[in-house]
């Protein structure tokens, strides 16, 4: 074979030769340049047929290194972060154009924005964007929801509405208010018998509020909403306790991490901010030393200079980590002053004791109240909150 192919390539170079020879003589025939240019031709045929000199090594054409795809922006904020519970939260729907944000899986949602579009009214983040279209309150996700991600990234979808829609909805919000707690059917004896919910009703009211798919808005929403800036759905409830008493801390709130509804305790904060028993309950102010009568009988709030209702709620956000968005008035006393001064001091929303429900519109220093008394049943409160 090795002969074989010795002298099949030694005809080819016998032909070849041959025909350098009928090119050369075509340049006498034909043409100087027409003929040398056959000849050049035939001699890069030539070289292209012989084989490498031994030792030399062909140069490697290789395949070019592509370049690396770009991170997206949730990639980038990932890519800084080692904890293996931190999700990308990214945004997403018509108008939205919100950088992403980190969050922590398992805990509830901290950085959800409320954005703004000219001529609609924001109507909330749900988990696709068919919950979104449908604006399905069990899709809808607030920070009363823990971050749940996939591969340590989720997307949000917003939802819009007209404000002709928003305003036709005539939502109205109702902000239960509870005081202590008992674990006797029969409830307790003297003056404030009706302060205290037997803790039966308590596990009966949550669990309602949970099956029901009750929507629970955060204070900034509350706040959107009563600026017709926020869409809320009719059934939306929002549940807080004042006093953090200790039949609160003891009996009340055990359930309200067992059925993780979201709930907002009002701490007289000259007894401290007290302990961190569940994400679940949110701790504002019922203000920091005015829970006690002032000299006419009448709480302080509306007994004390605008300077020393000032410094005191100063006070109660230090003790409550800096919070400023909304205080319980102590008895539910009030007056012109007494807003000023809570204003004044940096919060945005203030809750009365007087009865009603939250529309847009209402004063957002003085939020009516749905009072919660001993001996009021599931029946009552669907009565009272749909």
């Amino acid at each position: 074979m090795a002969a074989t192919r010795r002298t099949n390539a030694q005809r080819r170079r016998t032909r070849r030769a041959v025909g350098i020879g009928v090119a050369i003589a075509a340049v006498t025939a034909v043409g100087a340049v027409a003929g040398w240019f056959a000849v050049d031709a035939m001699l890069r045929a030539d070289a292209a047929e012989r084989p490498a000199a031994s030792g030399s090594t062909p140069t490697p054409t290789g395949t070019p290194t592509p370049s690396p795809t770009p991170l997206t922006p949730a990639q980038q904020l990932l890519a800084g972060s080692t904890d293996p519970n931190t999700c990308a939260v990214s945004f997403a729907g018509d108008g939205v154009d919100i950088a992403p944000v980190l969050e922590t899986q398992g805990q509830l949602y901290t950085a959800l924005p409320i954005p703004a579009r000219d001529g609609q009214v924001f109507a909330g983040w749900y988990a696709t964007t068919d919950d979104a279209a449908a604006l399905s309150i069990p899709g809808r996700l607030n920070g009363a929801d823990a971050v749940a991600c996939d591969a340590r990234e989720r997307t949000v979808h917003a939802a819009w509405m007209a404000p002709d829609a928003n305003a036709a909805a005539a939502t109205r919000v109702p902000i239960l208010m509870y005081h202590q707690f008992t674990t006797r059917p029969e409830g307790e004896s003297g003056w404030l018998r009706g302060n205290y919910a037997f803790v039966g009703d308590w596990e009966a009211h949550l669990a309602y509020i949970a099956e029901q798919q009750f929507y629970l808005p955060t204070w900034a929403e509350l706040s959107a909403f009563i600026d017709g800036r926020l869409f809320l759905p009719d059934r939306s409830v929002i549940i807080t306790d004042d006093d953090a008493d200790p039949t609160w801390l003891e009996l009340a709130v055990p359930l309200v991490e067992k059925y993780r509804v979201m709930t907002t305790s009002f701490v007289i904060t000259v007894n401290g901010a007290g302990p961190e028993l569940t994400p679940y309950v949110l701790k504002r102010s019922h203000t920091h030393d005015m829970h006690t009568a002032g000299a006419d009988g009448q709480g302080r709030i509306v007994n004390w200079s605008h300077d020393e209702i000032v410094a005191d709620l100063e006070t109660s956000a230090g003790v409550l980590g800096g919070t400023k968005e909304v205080i319980a008035y102590p008895f539910g006393h009030h007056d012109d002053a007494a807003k000023q001064a809570v204003a004044d001091a940096g919060f945005e929303m203030a809750r009365t004791i007087e009865p009603g429900y939250v529309a847009i519109g209402t004063d957002k220093l003085a939020l009516p109240t749905v009072r919660i008394n001993y001996g009021m049943t599931v029946d009552d409160l669907r009565k009272a909150i749909g």
